[in-house]
């Protein structure tokens, strides 16, 4: 199957606890509260000044180009916590990229989100391989990472400037048959 194929055909993944779903406008109050919050978004974007702001970056970046970008939407109370992706690259792999709001952090909801990723990357899209990089400062998200069942690869020291900042960036990768065999 071909990957825009694949990845419309499952826009929206239920897990446990959550609904992962197409990022709509109606998502901006709920992405402003995480967007907005110096700590949320210290290592993954510039934090957002207003509302507006929000909708445009969601106009710009979820639905231009919606094809696996999911809003991570918590089934206890319907609310959009945070975002999640899969980027798939022309060679068979693709980045797993996400964020969520700070109230909801410590619970586990992103290695549930990620997992389902796994699953739609490795059994729908094919893929060999699937990773995630994060900054070396946020050691927080190199945890998740693990938690999936990823492996440290590599450390770029001085990868990329963001913010004004030169970062160093970990990438953690794991292959369809290192899942295969954790599953």
């Amino acid at each position: 199957m071909e990957t825009p194929l694949v990845l419309a055909e499952n826009n929206r993944i239920e897990t446990e606890r959550l609904v992962l779903r197409p990022v709509t406008l109606a998502d901006a109050q709920d992405m402003y509260e995480y967007a907005s919050d110096e700590e949320t978004t210290t290592f993954v974007f510039p934090r957002h000044q207003s509302l507006a702001e929000t909708r445009q970056a969601i106009a710009e970046f979820f639905m231009a180009a919606p094809l696996g970008k999911f809003a991570i939407e918590y089934k206890e109370n319907h609310k959009m916590i945070g975002t999640i992706d899969l980027r798939v690259n022309p060679d068979s792999t693709a980045e797993l990229g996400y964020t969520i709001n700070k109230a909801y952090w410590g619970r586990g909801l992103v290695p549930e989100a990620a997992r389902a990723l796994l699953a739609l990357g490795f059994e729908q899209l094919d893929l060999v391989r699937i990773f995630a990089i994060h900054e070396v400062e946020n050691p927080n998200s190199g945890r998740v990472m693990e938690k999936i069942g990823m492996s440290k690869e590599s450390t770029v020291y001085e990868a990329k400037k963001m913010r004004d900042r030169v970062v160093n960036i970990v990438r953690y990768s794991v292959s369809k048959k290192e899942w295969s065999e954790q599953r």
